[in-house]
């Protein structure tokens, strides 16, 4: 394996220090966490990035960083700087867009980790390495080859997202995932004759499960991408309604300034109206 890249490192370091803060400060975490209502409704975007950089535990942390050093060097050493970064980033988005569309109702879905990236990194090594073997993580000894590792990875995460027997984020595992592969393949296109094998049997059954949700969204009682809830209720619609009450909140903590001054508003409700006037 080639030396530790200087991306994968700063990446490392990106995480330790962010999930840190986050171990340390619940608001902290709070504030960049993942979540539906105030990605879709509030518009707070960012939260698609910096979530990725955020970690529940020390051992989700260390678990996700042994799997980023695993994966990252021969990528950035194979595909160089920029095109590391683009899988990197991309996966990272990616993850977070299926999640969005899952979870796209169910207002208080909240996640955090490098997980959809990592996968996308995961993906994309197997396709440019097909005759790697990896190790499993609680049984070092035992190592598979790696278009099998990629294939029940892919099914593991179906199972997961449809059974929601868990809190892990598999839908991220597999967002992520897809779009690292087909980054990888648009990057190298030559990988489609050398990895055909380990490529079809991880995106196809990807894609078709990504197609069949689509066109069947009941079965894991999410809507179409393209249809309002069962309450006819949209993002939009959402969106107007936490505004207005946000002005009349604000409305009526000036109303309370004009009355008693600001003397008259407590503590709790100072730093409401920071926050409510952008301050």
């Amino acid at each position: 394996m080639e030396s530790f890249g200087i991306v994968g490192v700063i990446l490392v370091l990106a995480n330790l220090l962010v999930s840190y803060q986050g171990l340390k400060d619940h608001a902290y975490l709070d504030r960049y966490a993942f979540n539906i209502d105030k990605i879709l409704v509030l518009r707070q975007y960012y939260r698609l990035f910096s979530s990725a950089f955020l970690h529940v535990s020390w051992s989700h942390l260390l678990f996700n960083m042994m799997a980023l050093y695993l994966f990252s060097s021969n990528i950035e050493g194979e595909l160089g700087i920029l095109n590391f970064c683009i899988i990197y980033f991309g996966s990272l988005f990616g993850g977070g867009l299926l999640s969005l569309f899952i979870h796209k109702h169910d207002s208080s879905y909240t996640a955090v980790g490098a997980s959809g990236a990592i996968s996308g990194l995961v993906f994309a090594s197997i396709a440019m390495f097909p005759h790697m073997r990896i190790g499993l993580f609680l049984v070092p000894m035992l190592s598979l080859p790696a278009w099998l590792f990629g294939f029940l990875y892919v099914l593991y995460s179906i199972y997961g997202i449809k059974s929601k027997r868990d809190n892990i984020g598999h839908d991220a595992h597999l967002g992520g995932g897809i779009v690292g592969l087909m980054l990888a393949i648009i990057i190298h296109p030559y990988i489609l004759q050398t990895s055909y094998i380990a490529i079809f049997l991880m995106l196809v059954p990807s894609l078709v499960f990504l197609f069949y949700i689509v066109k069947r969204p009941e079965i894991l009682f999410v809507d179409s991408a393209f249809s309002r809830n069962k309450i006819g209720e949209t993002i939009d619609d959402k969106f107007t309604a936490s505004k207005i009450d946000k002005e009349k909140e604000l409305d009526y903590l000036l109303d309370k300034i004009g009355k008693k001054g600001m003397n008259g508003l407590s503590e709790k409700e100072k730093e409401r109206l920071k926050h409510l006037s952008g301050r």
